[in-house]
């Protein structure tokens, strides 16, 4: 039955693939993870940084990695829906209630400014691969910048659109986060804070008080 009212629905993708065309327009707002598209021969994607409107009767492919998050709106035609287009995802539509009214999601989202298609994305997985692979080494803005071919400004601009940290808030969180389960297994606070980047043991036992608010000797006493 044709719709006549927008239908929103947040949906997980465990790494589907899918091909498939519906009579009605599609808007998407991932809200983690990546998909990958082709829509009438283009090949696109989207992410949490940029949304997509996909036309009516626009066949399209797909495929999402494992723990992609998707706000979905199905809506009848009307005026700027007629037409591809991707939309940059601003911080005010990552706090959008999404069990809000449909109506009001798409109003929002319809006002959004569009996204070049030529705009280079920014494949988080592979970051984290990279930075874990030698965490211990110097990671500057522009040697991550350098894994997607984009200058530091771009890559920080793109970063930030996406996860709303910084460069050295992102890099700075993932060595944290891979200490603390290096000190949760019983490994040393100095060989710790060696294979993760840290200076010292007491740089690193500082950097988990005041970013997250724990200890060398609690992290070990929750594993057991």
């Amino acid at each position: 039955m044709p719709l006549t009212e927008p239908v929103s629905s947040l949906r997980h993708y465990d790494g589907q693939a899918h091909v498939h065309t519906h009579d009605h327009a599609q808007i998407m707002m991932p809200l983690a993870g990546r998909m990958e598209l082709e829509i009438n021969g283009h090949s696109l994607f989207t992410d949490p940084s940029c949304g997509m409107v996909i036309p009516a009767g626009a066949r399209h492919a797909y495929e999402a990695r494992p723990g992609t998050c998707i706000l979905v709106i199905d809506a009848p035609e009307s005026a700027g829906l007629e037409r591809l287009r991707r939309f940059a995802i601003t911080s005010a539509c990552r706090s959008m209630d999404t069990q809000s009214d449909a109506r009001q999601q798409l109003s929002l989202l319809l006002n959004l400014p569009t996204v070049q298609a030529s705009r280079r994305g920014l494949d988080l997985a592979r970051l984290d691969a990279a930075l874990i692979q030698s965490l211990h080494e110097s990671w500057t803005t522009p040697r991550m910048a350098e894994l997607f071919h984009l200058s530091p400004q771009r890559f920080h601009i793109r970063l930030h659109e996406l996860t709303g940290c910084t460069p050295g808030d992102y890099l700075r969180a993932l060595r944290l986060k891979h200490a603390a389960t290096f000190l949760a297994r019983g490994i040393s606070l100095e060989i710790a804070a060696a294979r993760v980047g840290y200076r010292s043991g007491s740089a690193l036992a500082y950097a988990l008080r005041r970013d997250q608010g724990t200890s060398a000797r609690a992290l070990r006493q929750s594993s057991h």
